[in-house]
C-alpha cells in the first residue's frame, strides 16, 4: 500500500475538466428570465406557430393543440405585454383579431429554430 501512495504522489495532478462552482459564471438574470418565458408552457409553441406569419386567434387554437380558450388568452395578453407579440383588430363586420410577431418576438426566430432541430435530435417522440 506505502508503495501506492507514493506513486501518486509523484504523478502531477490531473487538470480538471470543468471549473469549480466558485470559478464558474453565475447564471445571467436576463438569460435566466428569457429561458422561463418562452419556456413557460404554451409560450414556445404559440411564438413557433406565429414566425410564420399573422394569424386569428382561432387558427393559433388550431395549431396549438390541447390550449383552452381562456390559456391562450392569457398567454397572448402576457406576450404582447412583454412586446413579444403585437394584437391587430380588423377593419371588418364582424370586428376580427391577429396577432403576430413583433420585432423582439421576430428576433426570437433563430433561437426557436435551433431548439427545434435540437428538439427533433434529442427528445423521443
Amino acid at each position: 500500500m506505502a508503495a501506492r501512495t507514493r506513486v501518486a504522489t509523484l504523478e502531477p495532478p490531473r487538470p480538471s475538466r470543468r471549473p469549480a462552482a466558485g470559478q464558474r459564471e453565475e447564471c445571467c438574470a436576463l438569460f435566466h428570465r428569457a429561458v422561463e418565458l418562452v419556456g413557460k408552457r404554451w409560450n414556445g409553441a404559440i411564438l413557433s406557430v406565429l414566425l410564420d406569419g399573422p394569424l386569428r386567434f382561432s387558427e393559433i387554437r388550431t395549431l396549438v393543440p390541447y390550449i383552452s380558450d381562456r390559456l391562450l388568452s392569457e398567454r397572448l395578453k402576457e406576450l404582447e405585454a412583454e412586446e413579444l407579440v403585437e394584437r391587430e383588430v380588423l377593419d371588418e363586420h364582424p370586428v376580427g383579431v391577429e396577432y403576430r410577431l413583433a420585432d423582439k418576438g421576430e428576433a426570437l426566430g433563430p433561437a426557436l429554430g435551433a431548439l427545434k432541430i435540437w428538439a427533433e435530435a434529442w427528445i423521443r417522440r
